[in-house]
């Protein structure tokens, strides 16, 4: 499709149609993992490499698969990469993947990655396909991560804790402390705590969203009554 816009599908990913705080999909891996930042970066990785690769399988093969099973195909194709994904981490991120548990196996039936499957992959070109699973997984990812900063920042007052389970021993001493330990706020950690935080990031966007429109409108509503003067 020539009329497709790289800019539209990135704005689109990142803001517009954000899975996490627009079309609110994949709460379960959300609320459960996001307790720390490097929970939530071991996951958000996994998923955008999942979306990527899915979307660009999905769009090589569209031509061949008949509509009457391209779904099941489709989650088949899914289920593969989410497997390769998972033996991967399982041999060189041991700990991160255990810490992660079934939440990865689960990105195989998570909405976000079977509706672009489905919704935009089986009806465009490669390229396209594969920009659009990258921006709607970077927009998942974000948010992901953004709830992991708030979280393990109130809940246990440090930020990459942990990080050697993503980046290796050299991530052994990146420990960032922020908040002493009286100052600790418990319910972060708990879900109670990941739904408060993923409503004020909403929030937060809303907010923006509509002093956006409130600085588009107000130069009409200065020029109306310039026109109702002259007239």
């Amino acid at each position: 499709m020539s009329d497709i816009s790289y800019r539209d599908l990135a704005v689109q990913g990142l803001w517009k149609n954000n899975p996490g705080l627009v079309q609110i999909l994949g709460m379960c891996p959300m609320m459960a993992i996001s307790n720390t930042v490097v929970n939530s970066l071991g996951l958000a990785m996994a998923t955008i490499l999942t979306m990527v690769v899915s979307n660009g399988l999905a769009s090589v093969i569209r031509h061949w698969v008949r509509p009457e099973v391209r779904l099941p195909v489709f989650v088949m194709v899914v289920a593969s990469v989410v497997t390769v994904i998972e033996l991967w981490m399982n041999a060189y991120l041991n700990t991160l993947y255990h810490v992660l548990g079934i939440f990865l196996p689960l990105i195989v039936t998570n909405c976000i990655v079977i509706a672009r499957v489905e919704g935009f992959a089986a009806r465009n070109p490669v390229l396209p396909s594969l920009y659009d699973g990258l921006m709607m997984g970077l927009g998942f990812g974000l948010v992901l991560v953004a709830l992991g900063v708030i979280r393990e920042l109130l809940g246990f007052g440090t930020l990459l804790a942990n990080a050697q389970q993503l980046f290796g021993p050299m991530a052994a001493n990146w420990t960032i402390h922020v908040l002493p330990e009286q100052a600790h706020f418990l319910l972060a950690i708990l879900p109670p705590g990941a739904f408060m935080a993923l409503a004020i990031l909403i929030a937060i966007k809303q907010a923006i969203e509509q002093c956006r429109a409130a600085r588009l409108a107000q130069p009409v509503a200065l020029e109306l009554p310039k026109a109702a003067t002259a007239s």
